[in-house]
C-alpha cells in the first residue's frame, strides 16, 4: 500500500514507518523540519515538507495514498477534520493517532486507580478540558466510519523502547531520568502509586501494521501490552539503571517547578489504566520485554 504518514521523523511515526517499509509498503513522511528530510530519505521515507495547517496539501497527499496515518498531533482538529472530508466515500483507511492520558485522572501521584478501561465497553474521558477535547476528535475519526472510511484510533498507553531518526525517545520516562541524573535522586509526583499501561515502541508498530491491513480493523483500539509497574517502580528502576539510592516522593509544587504544573499533575501523577481487548481480539499478540527490564538493560542515557 502507498501510505501517507504524518510525524514521520517523530518517536511514534519513526517506527511505524520502519515497520511499514520492511512490510513493502510505500511511506511518504510529513515533516515540518525541513533538517530531517535527508534521515528521511535514509530510511526509505519520501519526505514532505509541510505541516499540519495545510489543508490543500493534506488533501492532495489523502488523495493519492491507499491509506492516511496521522502520527503528529493528537489534538489537531484541523487536521483530522481535511482527512476525513478528503477521504469521506473513497473507501480508504485513516488510522489517527491519541494517548490514553484522555481517561486520566488527577490522582497527584497518591493513589492507584481500581477503574480500568476497556475498549470493549463504551467510555467517557476525563475532566480536564484538552482530554474533552481529545475525545471529541477521536469520536470524530470513528464516525467518519459511516462515510466511506475505514477510520482507526489507536489510544497508545505509556509507550517504551528505543526509537530511531530525530526524535528518538519516548515522552514520559526521559524527564524524571534527567532529574535524577541532575540531582543524583530519583523522585516521582506524590507516592507514585499511580499506574499506567504500558507498551513496546515495536509491539505498537505492530498493531499499526495490523490496523492497515486487516479489512476488520474499526473503531477505537486501545494500545497496552501490560501493566507491570507503578511509577514507583519505574522510579525504582531508573534509580538502579543509575546506580542511585531510593526514590523520593515530590509533593506536586516542587515536581511543576521541574516539569510544568500540567505534565506533573496530568501525566506524572495521573493513573491511565486500559485493557486493548479489542486489539487482542483482532490478534494483536504484543511479546517484548516489560518497561522496567527495557529500562534496566536497554534505554539509552544521555
Amino acid at each position: 500500500m502507498d501510505v501517507f504518514l504524518t510525524g514521520a521523523g517523530g518517536y511514534i511515526g519513526g517506527a511505524v514507518a520502519r515497520r511499514l517499509i520492511r512490510e513493502g509498503h510505500t511511506v511518504r513522511g510529513l515533516t515540518r523540519t525541513p533538517g530531517v528530510v535527508d534521515a528521511l530519505a535514509a530510511a526509505g521515507i519520501t519526505p514532505v515538507v509541510g505541516d499540519l495547517d495545510d489543508a490543500a496539501l493534506l488533501k492532495r497527499e489523502a488523495d493519492r495514498a491507499d491509506a492516511v496515518i496521522n502520527a503528529a498531533h493528537s489534538d489537531h482538529r484541523g487536521a483530522v477534520a481535511a482527512f476525513v472530508d478528503a477521504l469521506r466515500g473513497s473507501g480508504k483507511v485513516l488510522i489517527h493517532t491519541s494517548g490514553t492520558s484522555v481517561i486520566g485522572d488527577d490522582a497527584q501521584g497518591q493513589y492507584e486507580s481500581e477503574v480500568v478501561f476497556d475498549d470493549a465497553k463504551p467510555f467517557s474521558p476525563g475532566d480536564h478540558e484538552i482530554r474533552r477535547a481529545r475525545y471529541v476528535i477521536d469520536r470524530s475519526v470513528v464516525d467518519a466510519g459511516a462515510a466511506g472510511v475505514r477510520s482507526v484510533v489507536l489510544c497508545n498507553s505509556l509507550i517504551y523502547g528505543n526509537g530511531t531518526g530525530p526524535r528518538p525517545q519516548t515522552v514520559l520516562i526521559p524527564p524524571l531520568v534527567t532529574q535524577a541524573q541532575a540531582s543524583k535522586t530519583v523522585r516521582v509526583v506524590g507516592r507514585g502509586l499511580n499506574r499506567w499501561s504500558t507498551v513496546h515502541l515495536d509491539d505498537m508498530a505492530d498493531l499499526y501494521h495490523l490496523a492497515l491491513t486487516d479489512p476488520a480493523a474499526t473503531g477505537l483500539y486501545f494500545v497496552e501490552g501490560g501493566e507491570d509497574a507503578s511509577l514507583a517502580d519505574i522510579g525504582e528502576a531508573i534509580a538502579h539503571r543509575l546506580g542511585l539510592g531510593p526514590v523520593e516522593p515530590w509533593d506536586l509544587d516542587s515536581a511543576a517547578a521541574a516539569w510544568g504544573e500540567g505534565f506533573s499533575r496530568y501525566a506524572l501523577g495521573a493513573n491511565s489504566r486500559v485493557r486493548a481487548t479489542r486489539a487482542h481480539n483482532l490478534g494483536w499478540r504484543p511479546s517484548r520485554p516489560s518497561i522496567t527490564n527495557w529500562i534496566e538493560q536497554e534505554m539509552p542515557l544521555p
